[in-house]
């Protein structure tokens, strides 16, 4: 599910894959007003199954980030208040959900940044986290 969700610098939000035009994409705003719009070549966009947050070990797949998100949070959004926490509150809830981050290399506005993201696909029902790489591997190798 995660592959038709995308990311566009410089919009806020999150964009659902419509459909592919010669010139771009067509990407449908998730939320209230499902508004339509063209995605040109110019646009950095980015699928959420594929970022990856960085750990000490590895980087860890957003999908996995945010399985662990939702199994903390029981499905509903984030209990703590993106607008108002601190650098320190952020951390330490992240550290929650992802115990051993980066704390060099994650930033303050990337958790937040991740937690408005699991707050849009909570409240529009796209909770399907699985991990797709994961999946397409069971499917190759089945289990005998």
């Amino acid at each position: 599910m995660l592959e038709k969700i995308l990311a566009i610098s410089g919009k806020p939000g999150l964009y659902q894959l419509i459909s592919r035009s010669n010139r771009g994409l067509i990407v449908e705003t998730i939320g209230s007003d499902k508004r339509r719009m063209p995605i040109f070549s110019t646009d950095r966009v980015i699928s959420l199954a594929d970022i990856a947050m960085y750990t000490d070990e590895e980087e860890v797949p957003l999908c996995d980030v945010l399985s662990s998100l939702k199994d903390k949070e029981k499905s509903q959004p984030c209990s703590i208040d993106i607008k108002k926490a601190d650098k320190n509150e952020l951390f330490d809830f992240f550290a929650q959900i992802l115990p051993n981050f980066d704390r060099d290399r994650v930033y303050p506005s990337d958790v937040k940044k991740l937690l408005q993201w699991y707050n849009i696909l909570i409240a529009e029902g796209l909770d399907d986290f699985s991990n797709p790489k994961a999946v397409n591997e069971e499917e190759e190798n089945p289990v005998e």
